[in-house]
C-alpha cells in the first residue's frame, strides 16, 4: 500500500498541472462543446463575457470563509486547545487516528479551519518525544478533513450557494430556487452519510498508519516543526502603533458584531441564520478578532491568510463564464449546452440510479476541477436540471455531489 502511495503521488505530480490550467481548459471544453452542438460563436463570446463577473459576491464570500478559518485556527488560544488534545493520544496509530477525528470535526465548522488546525496538531504530536508518529501518515490524516467531510459541513460552497439568493448565479437561480440548510446538510440521510464517513476515514487511518517500528518521523525526515510555543508580539515604540497593539477596538467592533449576530440567532430560526454565508462570515470574523485579541495579530494572520484565496480570486470568475456559456448561449432553436448534457443524463437514469450515476460523474470530474464551489456551478445547471426531471430531491443532490466532490482532492488536492 506504501508504494502503491508513492507511485500515485508522482503520476499525479507529474500529470496534474495547477487547477488555473484546468480552468481554462474547462473553458477549451465547454466552448468547442457549445460550438460542436451548434451553437454560434458569437453567443458563445458574448455569454463568457456577461458571465465572467456574475460571481464577484459569492467569490468575495468564498475568500472570507477561507481567511477567517485560517485567522480562527492560528491563534493563541486555538495553539492551546491543540497543545491540550496533543496529549490525549497514548500509541502511534491512536495519535493518526485522533489528528483524522479531530480534523474531520473542524472541516464541520469551516474547511480552511480544518486544514490548518490539521496541520498544526499533527506538529505538536510530531513534538512529542514518547511517542514515534508516522509524519507521513500524520499528514494524509491531517488532510481528511479536506479529504472526506467537509463538503457535508457548514462551509460546504455548494450548500452555501443554494442557500443564499444573492449567492445563486442567475442562471441557475430559476432551475434550483434557493434550498436551505434544512434540505441538504441537516437532512437526516445526509447527518447518516456524515457518521458512515467519519467512522470509515477514522478507521483507515488508524489501521493504515505504520506502526512504532516502521514508522517515519517529522525528525527522520528532517521535518522543522517548531517548538510550539505562542510567538509573542513585540511592545509598541511609537504612538501610531498604539492603538495596533491595544485590544480596545477589539472589544467595541466585537461587541457591535456580537450585538448584531445575538439578534440575528435569537430572531431567526438557528439552522436559517447559520445558512446566510454573510451571517456564517461575519460570526468567523468577529471569532478571528476576539481569538487573536490584538488588531496587530489579526492583521497578521488575515496577511499570512491572503495568499491561500490567489485560486479562488482568478479561477471564480472563469467558472462563472462556463455556467453562463452553459446556460444562456443557445443555439438557433433556442436550446442551451445545459439542456442537451441533462436530456443525457436523464436518458442513461433513473429516478433511482441518478444519484449513483452523478456522483460518479461528480468524482471523476473532480480530479480535473478540484474546486468544490466552481466545479458545481459547473454541473449544477445541468444536473439540476436532470434531478427535477427525474423527480429526485434537490437538497440531496447537492448532497450526493458534496460527498462525490471531496474524495478527489485526496489524489488532487
Amino acid at each position: 500500500m506504501e508504494k502503491f502511495a508513492v507511485k500515485v503521488t508522482a503520476w499525479a505530480e507529474k500529470w496534474f498541472p495547477d487547477s488555473y490550467i484546468f480552468a481554462i481548459l474547462a473553458v477549451v471544453v465547454v466552448v468547442l462543446g457549445a460550438l460542436v452542438s451548434g451553437i454560434g460563436f458569437g453567443s458563445v463570446a458574448t455569454s463568457f463575457g456577461e458571465g465572467f463577473w456574475s460571481l464577484i459576491p459569492f467569490t468575495m464570500q468564498m475568500a472570507i470563509v477561507v481567511i477567517s478559518g485560517y485567522v480562527v485556527a492560528s491563534s493563541p488560544p486555538a495553539a492551546k486547545l491543540i497543545h491540550a488534545l496533543a496529549k490525549i493520544p497514548k500509541t502511534e496509530r491512536g495519535a493518526v487516528a485522533y489528528i483524522a477525528f479531530f480534523t474531520i470535526l473542524a472541516s464541520l465548522f469551516n474547511w480552511a479551519f480544518s486544514l490548518v488546525f490539521g496541520g498544526l496538531y499533527l506538529k505538536a504530536l510530531a513534538r512529542r518525544r514518547d511517542l514515534r508518529v508516522d509524519y507521513r501518515a500524520g499528514a494524509a490524516a491531517a488532510y481528511l478533513g479536506l479529504g472526506a467531510t467537509w463538503a457535508l459541513g457548514l462551509s460546504s460552497s455548494a450548500a452555501q450557494l443554494q442557500a443564499n439568493v444573492s449567492s445563486i448565479p442567475a442562471s441557475l437561480l430559476p432551475i434550483t430556487g434557493v434550498i436551505p440548510f434544512s434540505e441538504t446538510i441537516f437532512l437526516w440521510q445526509s447527518l447518516v452519510m456524515l457518521l458512515v464517513l467519519t467512522v470509515v476515514s477514522v478507521a483507515i487511518a488508524y489501521f493504515s498508519a505504520p506502526t512504532k517500528a516502521r514508522a517515519v518521523t517529522a525528525q527522520d525526515l528532517k521535518i522543522e516543526v517548531g517548538s510550539g510555543i505562542d510567538e509573542k508580539l513585540a511592545k509598541p515604540t511609537k504612538p501610531s502603533e498604539w492603538l495596533e497593539y491595544s485590544p480596545l477596538l477589539t472589544v467595541a467592533l466585537v461587541a457591535l458584531g456580537g450585538y448584531w449576530l445575538a439578534q440575528e440567532f435569537y430572531s431567526k430560526n438557528m439552522i436559517l441564520a447559520i445558512s446566510n454565508l454573510n451571517t456564517y462570515n461575519l460570526l468567523f470574523l468577529m471569532l478571528g478578532m476576539l481569538l487573536t485579541w490584538r488588531p496587530k495579530r489579526f492583521l497578521k494572520s488575515i496577511s499570512d491568510a491572503v495568499p491561500g484565496i490567489s485560486g479562488i480570486l482568478i479561477q471564480f470568475p472563469i467558472y462563472g463564464s462556463i455556467a453562463f456559456i452553459l446556460t444562456k448561449a443557445v443555439d438557433a432553436n433556442g436550446i442551451t449546452l445545459s439542456h442537451l448534457i441533462s436530456e443525457f443524463f436523464v436518458s442513461i437514469a433513473s429516478a433511482h440510479t441518478f444519484s449513483a450515476i452523478m456522483g460518479i460523474y461528480s468524482a471523476i470530474l473532480g480530479f480535473f476541477i478540484p474546486s468544490g464551489g466552481g466545479k458545481w456551478i459547473i454541473e449544477a445547471p445541468y444536473l439540476m436540471q436532470a434531478a427535477n426531471e427525474l423527480k429526485v430531491h434537490l437538497g440531496w443532490t447537492v448532497m450526493v455531489y458534496n460527498a462525490a466532490e471531496a474524495l478527489p482532492n485526496l489524489i488532487n488536492p
